[in-house]
């Protein structure tokens, strides 16, 4: 880690004993380190196109872009290209066969409930909609013209279909249709809760 190595290995030092899931703590540490890491650059490279172009820049259109750029690169960082900080350090696994992605609708979910911890059954039914809520409030307030609910949720769910298929080719993840579902769904609710936000 580049920024947040003392931070984490103070909190590695305290917690790491004491917490079962502690390497989620470190894969969201590692995850947020590449994001700044990441974002540092994309602000760069977005600074100078700005001057490049010499139009009045609309800050709050770049605030809303930025947050909407640092949410993509701490989603991808978490579920996809978790082992590695630079592009060079992937490697695709194209041989892998298709059955290894799980099919089935919900069927591993249900399983979950059934394990010793229900935390993983939270994480990955809650996790993947709440995940994806920012998408559904981001993209609408990002994109020009302004998508409705049908672009919206479709385009939530090819970003779900474009992260579980890079997870099954690095071997990253678990590619699973549930998470394309709830994912799905996520995008759906951030989607509402914006324009409910809107109305009030």
């Amino acid at each position: 880690m580049i920024f947040l190595n003392p931070i984490y290995q103070q909190i590695y030092a305290l917690y790491s004993t004491r917490i079962n899931h502690f390497p989620l703590i470190r894969l969201f540490f590692y995850s947020l380190d590449k994001t700044i890491f990441y974002f540092l650059i994309f602000c760069l490279l977005r600074f100078g196109y700005l001057r490049i172009r010499r139009s009045k820049t609309n800050w709050s259109h770049e605030l809303l872009l930025s947050g909407f750029v640092i949410y993509l690169l701490l989603l991808f960082f978490l579920t996809v290209f978790r082992h590695g900080y630079f592009p060079w350090e992937f490697r695709f696994y194209w041989h892998r066969s298709l059955t290894e992605i799980n099919w089935h609708p919900f069927v591993q979910t249900l399983k979950l409930t059934l394990g010793k911890s229900i935390l993983d059954f939270l994480y990955n039914f809650w996790g993947n909609i709440a995940w994806f809520i920012p998408w559904g409030i981001f993209f609408p307030l990002v994109k020009k013209p302004t998508p409705g609910l049908g672009k919206t949720i479709l385009s939530g769910m090819l970003l779900s279909l474009v992260i579980e298929s890079l997870q099954f080719v690095l071997f990253t993840g678990i590619s699973d249709i549930d998470d394309v579902i709830f994912n799905t769904i996520g995008a759906f609710v951030g989607y509402l809760l914006l324009k409910l936000f809107q109305i009030f």
